[in-house]
C-alpha cells in the first residue's frame, strides 16, 4: 500500500505537536492517515487547508480579516503535499499546520461535477441500477455531491452540454475547473460539519476515473427535473 497505519514517527509528532488537546491530537492524526491514503493509495497531490476559527480575523484561520471563504482556501498558496507522499513524509509536513484541513486540487487527477446532494443521490442510485459505476462521490455539509471524472471535464463541459441538449437547460450542476479545490473527507468545509464519501476511491477510480461524458446524461437529466418540479411548485403557492 506504500505505508503503514500506525507507530510511525510522523504520527508520533503529530500526537505530541499540541500538548494537553488529545482531542485536536486525534483529528490531526486522522488527518495525516486520511493525507497518506490521498497521496500514497490514491496517487492525488494535497493541500492543507485553512479552518474556520471565530477568534481569528475574519473568521478564518489564516487571520486576514478580509477573508472571502473562512475554512475553504489553501492555507499556504504554493505549498502542498505531493502525489506518492509517504506516511512518515506526510506527518513532518503536517506537523507544521496539525489543524488544517484536507484540500485535493482540482483539474490534475480529477475534475469534478457538482450538482445538489438531493440530485446527485438520485443520479447515483439511476447509475447503478443502469450498471454504469461511478468513480468516487463525495458529500459536503452545505447539501452537495461532488462526482469524480477525468479531468478536462471543465473545459469541455460546455461542449458536451450542447451535444447532448441540455445547453440551454436550468441545471444546478457546477464543473470547478484547474485551480481550484475541494474539501476532502474528513475534513470539515466552512465550519459546516465533514465531508463524506458516498463512494469512496479504489485503486481502480483514482487512478481512471470515469469520463464525464458517461455520467453527465443522467446528472443533467436529474437537476432539470429536480428544476421542473420548483418551478411546478412555486406556480402552485
Amino acid at each position: 500500500m506504500g505505508f503503514t497505519i500506525g507507530g510511525s514517527r510522523g504520527i508520533r509528532d503529530i500526537r505530541s505537536a499540541r500538548p494537553g488537546s488529545r482531542r485536536r491530537g486525534r483529528a490531526a492524526e486522522r488527518a495525516v492517515t486520511a493525507v497518506a491514503e490521498y497521496t500514497g493509495l490514491w496517487g492525488w497531490a494535497v493541500v492543507p487547508g485553512a479552518r474556520v476559527a471565530a477568534s481569528a480575523p475574519g473568521g478564518c484561520s489564516c487571520g486576514l480579516a478580509g477573508c472571502a471563504s473562512p475554512g475553504a482556501h489553501p492555507l499556504s498558496p504554493g505549498f502542498e503535499i505531493p502525489a506518492g507522499a509517504t506516511l512518515d513524509e506526510v506527518g513532518d509536513a503536517w506537523s507544521a499546520t496539525p489543524d488544517a484541513t484536507v484540500l485535493l486540487p482540482v483539474g490534475r487527477a480529477f475534475d469534478v461535477l457538482d450538482v445538489s446532494a438531493a440530485a446527485g443521490r438520485c443520479a447515483l442510485v439511476r447509475m447503478e441500477r443502469m450498471g454504469l459505476p461511478p468513480g468516487p462521490v463525495a458529500a459536503t455539509p452545505d447539501g452537495r455531491c461532488q462526482f469524480f471524472v477525468a479531468p478536462g471535464a471543465a473545459a469541455a463541459l460546455p461542449e458536451l452540454l450542447y451535444r447532448m441538449g441540455w445547453d440551454d437547460a436550468e441545471l444546478d450542476l457546477r464543473c470547478p475547473g484547474p485551480g481550484g479545490f475541494i474539501t476532502a473527507p474528513p475534513s470539515d468545509h466552512a465550519g459546516l460539519g465533514p465531508v463524506s464519501w458516498l463512494r469512496p476511491p479504489s485503486l481502480d477510480t483514482a487512478a481512471a476515473p470515469p469520463e464525464a461524458r458517461l455520467l453527465l446524461g443522467t446528472l443533467a437529466y436529474i437537476c432539470h427535473r429536480a428544476a421542473a418540479r420548483r418551478c411546478v411548485g412555486h406556480a402552485r403557492k
